[in-house]
């Protein structure tokens, strides 16, 4: 089993609702759906273009998958979990937008965002200690010939080439995509998500994701408000 530290918005926000139907899964609920008529794309070429995230379910990274350490329990986990959420405040990230990142397209922070930054970095120092080292296979897997130096160095220290300043949050909406389809990819998703983009995304929530076994699709094992702490202050 694996485990993965992601945002996510609640079960019955818009945006995972939209997304949910977009890619054809809703992670909270692990149940297929239904996808919506795409004028200008196939309805197979959006199924085998989706394919990637529809497995990961509607998430940003902020601690990739891994599994557990030697000496770890997932108790030992879930009640690091609850302390890290309850520990830092929601905030808002001022606007998303689409974005290419290579051959895939994700909705992502306009500019750059300093809270948004320093939960990722939180997330990933504190969860560290429950990560187990990456087999030989799970690093091949990244292409290390294909990242810089510094991605390399993160990758064998902290299981993951895009953390710290290498950062960059994104809401995958695709898996990767010909050149010849993207421009008609951009119009399908722009008008897919336009109630959203260009919008403010609140960040008040983290999840847990879950994959049982290697291949199989991630769920939602939990999900936490964030700022239970100070709440419990101010009461």
């Amino acid at each position: 089993m694996r485990y993965a530290i992601y945002f996510a918005p609640p079960a019955d926000d818009r945006l995972t609702q939209t997304a949910a139907r977009w890619l054809g899964r809703d992670a909270f609920i692990d149940g297929a759906l239904s996808w919506p008529e795409v004028p200008g794309l196939g309805h197979d070429d959006q199924i085998a273009l989706t394919a990637d995230p529809r497995r990961y379910g509607f998430h940003g990274t902020l601690k990739a998958p891994f599994e557990l350490a030697q000496g770890k329990s997932e108790t030992d986990l879930l009640a690091a979990f609850d302390e890290f959420a309850a520990e830092i405040d929601p905030f808002e990230v001022p606007r998303i937008v689409l974005h290419e990142i290579g051959p895939f397209f994700a909705l992502v922070s306009a500019e750059d965002c300093a809270p948004l930054r320093n939960l990722a970095e939180q997330a990933v120092r504190r969860f560290e200690p429950f990560r187990a080292p990456l087999s030989d296979t799970d690093i091949a897997r990244r292409n290390p010939e294909r990242l810089t130096q510094r991605q390399r160095e993160y990758l064998t220290t902290w299981g993951y080439p895009y953390v710290f300043e290498e950062f960059q949050f994104h809401l995958t909406l695709t898996g990767p995509v010909p050149v010849e389809t993207r421009s008609v990819m951009r119009e399908t998703l722009t008008a897919a998500f336009d109630a959203f983009i260009g919008k403010p995304l609140d960040v008040s929530t983290v999840a847990l994701f879950v994959e049982p076994h290697r291949g199989a699709p991630f769920t939602v094992h939990s999900l936490l408000p964030l700022g239970g702490a100070s709440q419990r202050k101010i009461a």
